[in-house]
């Protein structure tokens, strides 16, 4: 609970920092692959790390359910069931990047590449943004994260092991990652919901900070 917001985090900062994400995705296919391509082998290994703190809630979820045993069994097997279902989402939507686009960051950068392919490149690189990206690592991410937070908050409330201020928490992000997970949503898609937009940073902040806050209490 304490090491997965940390590298999270961390990682999150190194890619803003160095290839302008998430802000570099609004950009046109042509200038994000040649950023990309810029990177390195840097670039990749850090997208890489990037997908493996997604793998991390997957034990997250496992363990915080063993140590809140004595809430209801049901919602034990609930709540573990959606932790690992957003540990696979998330980590699928972000996988693409070191496997995936390396080959398409080639395929553009080729100075030998027709227009045709130039244009087929665009044509997958968006749509796997959209597929693995925006449908299954950001709206399902953010749903099933969402949902085990506020699954997490009740098992709190019914346990003895913590406080109840951090089941109430955890409730209280809920409806930030919902709304969150609308950004891209119907009408949405082109340019973004800007209010969803400006809502998730604050909840994978609120998140990080509860998830370190019950990590550092269940060991004091």
């Amino acid at each position: 609970m304490i090491v997965l917001p940390v590298a999270y985090n961390a990682l999150f900062t190194l890619l803003a920092r160095f290839f302008d994400y998430p802000d570099i995705l609004r950009r046109p296919t042509d200038e994000v692959l040649e950023r990309f391509t810029a990177g390195g082998s840097k670039l990749i290994l850090t997208w890489w790390g990037f997908a493996m703190s997604a793998v991390l809630l997957a034990p997250t979820a496992v363990l915080v359910s063993a140590t809140f045993d004595d809430a209801d069994p049901t919602l034990l097997v609930v709540t573990t069931a959606i932790g690992l279902l957003a540990s696979l989402v998330q980590f699928l939507g972000l996988i693409r990047w070191p496997f995936a686009v390396p080959h398409l960051a080639r395929e553009m950068a080729d100075p030998e590449s027709s227009a045709s392919k130039r244009e087929a490149v665009d044509v997958i690189f968006q749509t796997l943004n959209r597929y693995l990206g925006v449908a299954v690592g950001e709206h399902l991410g953010y749903l099933f994260t969402g949902a085990w937070t506020g699954l997490v908050g009740v098992m709190v409330l019914q346990s003895e092991v913590l406080h109840p201020v951090f089941g109430v928490t955890g409730l209280l992000l809920v409806p930030l990652f919902l709304l969150g997970s609308m950004e891209f949503v119907g009408s949405n898609e082109p340019e973004g919901w800007k209010l969803a937009g400006t809502v998730v940073p604050i909840a994978y902040i609120g998140w990080s900070l509860w998830l370190l806050a019950m990590g550092i209490a269940l060991l004091v």
